[in-house]
């Protein structure tokens, strides 16, 4: 699970980081001094988890987490027992107190991990019983793409370019690659950087920090390396 921690206190932060290195699927992706920063990276990367606490300065993790449309899994991590109900009335994983024992810590995140693993396969379900193309919309068209013929994927900021097999020019997109990804089933298509998402049906080698996709070289990033891993069930 790519993860997040927010929380104002510099001690809570260090901590919290220290207690993830014990959870083997857990991947620290950024560590966020208020919900302003978090939900920034939220916009760029896909996150699963958030290990959020409730009062801090300006938005609050109550406010943080009633903002979100679509929110991952969250765990509360507060010194204030009196915010139990109200995270609990927004479906969050778990609400711990500080300071937390590494023990309870551990069984929150493999709630978590059940949690996470039990939606990620209804998901595939879903995406196995489901149609194996998309539309897009480029150069004022709605275009019909089937999953195959998608290479890889670019992102730059609110565009996505969609590199396809046998074309030199990608098709051009209005749309996040956050949004995107959602669409595509996740065993075919990683996310192996904060711009960039791979079809693993057409890699053809991976060597330091670059995969090779016909005549292009796509980068993953050090972040992504764990995606690596389950993808090619390699160690990299």
């Amino acid at each position: 699970m790519r993860c997040i921690i927010v929380d104002d206190e510099p001690l809570a932060l260090e901590l919290l980081e220290d207690n993830i290195k014990y959870f083997d699927g857990l991947q620290l992706v950024a560590s966020c001094r208020s919900a302003a920063q978090a939900m920034q990276v939220m916009h760029e990367q896909q996150i699963d988890l958030i290990f959020c606490d409730i009062q801090m300065p300006g938005i609050t993790g109550l406010q943080l987490v009633k903002s979100m449309v679509q929110k991952p899994l969250v765990i509360f991590i507060t010194a204030y027992n009196q915010f139990a109900v109200d995270g609990f009335e927004l479906d969050v994983v778990d609400y711990l107190l500080k300071p937390v024992p590494l023990e309870r810590f551990l069984k929150a995140c493999s709630k978590a991990q059940v949690i996470f693993d039990q939606q990620r396969r209804l998901a595939n379900d879903i995406a196995g019983k489901n149609r194996d193309y998309l539309f897009v919309y480029a150069d004022y068209n709605l275009v019909r793409l089937s999953h195959h013929e998608i290479t890889y994927i670019e992102g730059l900021k609110d565009y996505v370019k969609l590199y396809r097999e046998g074309q030199p020019k990608p098709l051009l997109s209005r749309m996040t690659i956050k949004a995107l990804e959602e669409q595509l089933p996740t065993d075919q298509f990683y996310r192996t950087h904060k711009s960039f998402i791979i079809n693993l049906d057409h890699v053809q080698s991976i060597r330091k920090g670059r995969i090779k996709i016909g005549t292009a070289e796509v980068p993953y990033s050090d972040n992504y390396r764990d995606v690596i891993g389950r993808m090619t069930g390699k160690a990299v």
